[in-house]
């Protein structure tokens, strides 16, 4: 991570009580490759002088390799090797591949492997490939093939279900084992799935846990778990009792936490915000090289994960009241995902008008997105957690000094407001009343503007960090 983070001076140093240099365990269950959130956290605490340690996930497929890297700032990032069923019962993995493959094979007429997603179900844990969680098989519309192309999704369905529970157990031990071995001061569980090793290795060493709730961990956007919804609940509110210190990314999941379990302290605010930079030159923008627009086309920018929920698809129907308008996509996606989009802008009618131009590093992202006219910020709110989200594209885009049109939820909503960057549009109010927030906002930009590279310099990672140091002093001491 090329950002500068780190402004600890030597009286900023984080030491135990023994005066040692205290040993922090940050536990994730990604590749910690892209994550911005666990990669500024790390860089702070190294930068007060605290020996840091990420503990990942391999994923193979995407060449995030198994093994122990130093990063720049001095932060050593493990991944332990991931769970792939091919390896590990080869003979379970081929008895599931032979199944699958002859329900697919009844599924479908002829021979082969159908190229339709009516029976696909996507990747196949037997790999050891990690399914997408946002992907689901739909069934066919002759009753026959119907059938058979639910039994085939209902048996990629449960091997994807105990591959993945697997696969998260796997993570625990190895994690579990690593964690005792580096005998941490403290262990920063970032999410819900990080607390039960957290607990474990606390166990064993006597070290102090602080939870970093990324997102409302028990009202996520998953699809339905029966079982898994109640072990969720279960291990948080163990977890989060045990926890020396919370902390979370915005003011209404803070409340909820404290609310639900009963805290005696609110869990500390510290938001995902880009750390402190000038604001890009409009000129230094990718969006119109990538997409190949000129100045003339006014550029309604998406910048972050492109994936359901996220409002892609409204906004894609708002183009349609915005003649000339071009919705420019940055980020990366499931390819199943990426079609649903393709499809949605040729059914609209502006698939010459809507451009997915790839990605670029986390950094970056403000940068890129300079040379756009307007970002739109909307998370459907599908589920409790997104409902309280306070999303990292929201800060991006006012840090690359964008005005911002964005769903009227309650904590997005107060950032806009007090900073006056931009305009607010009801969530079920249509793609009309979008494209008319948008509207304003493209008839007379530059005070938005002007207020957003003033909110750039208020808001940023330093300020977030100071909170974060805050409670690291609490706990040691």
């Amino acid at each position: 991570m090329s950002e500068d983070v780190g402004h600890a001076g030597a009286g900023d140093r984080l030491r135990t009580r023994g005066g040692h240099t205290t040993r922090v365990a940050l536990l994730v269950y990604n590749d910690a490759e892209a994550d911005a959130r666990v990669l500024k956290t790390a860089a702070t605490l190294r930068a007060a002088g605290c020996e840091v340690r990420i503990i990942a996930v391999a994923r193979e497929r995407t060449g995030r390799s198994a093994g122990q890297h130093t990063l720049p700032d001095g932060v050593t990032r493990v991944r332990v090797p991931e769970f792939a069923l091919a390896s590990a019962l080869p003979a379970l993995a081929g008895a599931y591949q032979r199944v699958l493959a002859r329900v697919r094979g009844a599924a479908t007429p002829g021979v082969g492997t159908p190229t339709s997603s009516a029976t696909s179900p996507g990747p196949d844990p037997a790999k050891g490939a990690v399914p997408s969680r946002t992907g689901r098989a739909s069934t066919a519309t002759h009753p026959t093939r119907g059938l058979l192309g639910r039994m085939a999704a209902r048996v990629a369905d449960l091997g994807m279900r105990a591959y993945l529970t697997v696969s998260l157990a796997s993570y625990w031990r190895a994690a579990i084992a690593d964690g005792v071995a580096f005998s941490p001061d403290v262990i920063h569980a970032n999410d819900g799935n990080t607390l039960y090793p957290a607990m474990r290795i606390a166990r064993h060493t006597g070290a102090r846990i602080l939870y970093d709730a990324h997102e409302l961990w028990r009202h996520r956007n998953v699809r339905h778990r029966p079982l898994a919804r109640h072990v969720d609940h279960l291990v948080e509110r163990v977890g989060i009792r045990r926890a020396a210190a919370v902390i979370t990314v915005s003011p209404s999941i803070a409340e909820w936490l404290r609310r639900t379990y009963r805290l005696r302290r609110e869990p500390a605010l510290v938001r995902n915000i880009p750390a402190a930079a000038p604001v890009p030159d409009r000129a230094h923008g990718l969006l119109r090289e990538r997409a190949g627009l000129g100045p003339e086309s006014p550029v309604i920018a998406y910048g972050g994960r492109i994936t359901s929920s996220r409002g892609i698809e409204e906004t894609i129907d708002a183009l349609t009241h915005l003649p000339g308008a071009h919705l420019v996509l940055l980020g990366y996606g499931e390819e199943d995902y990426l079609a649903v989009v393709r499809r949605r802008a040729l059914t609209a009618g502006v698939a010459d008008r809507v451009h997915l131009i790839g990605a670029v590093p986390s950094n970056e992202v403000a940068t890129a997105l300079a040379d756009a006219d307007l970002s739109v910020v909307y998370v459907r709110p599908t589920c409790l957690s997104y409902a309280y989200s306070l999303p990292n594209k929201l800060f991006e885009a006012i840090h690359a000094g964008l005005p911002i049109v964005a769903a009227d939820l309650p904590d997005t909503k107060a950032v806009v407001l007090e900073h006056g960057v931009g305009e607010i549009f009801a969530v079920d109010g249509g793609p009309d009343q979008m494209a008319a927030a948008m509207q304003r906002v493209l008839a007379d930009p530059a005070a938005y503007r002007r207020a957003a590279r003033e909110a750039a310099t208020a808001l940023t990672w330093e300020g977030e960090a100071a909170v974060l140091l805050a409670e690291y002093r609490r706990i040691l001491s």
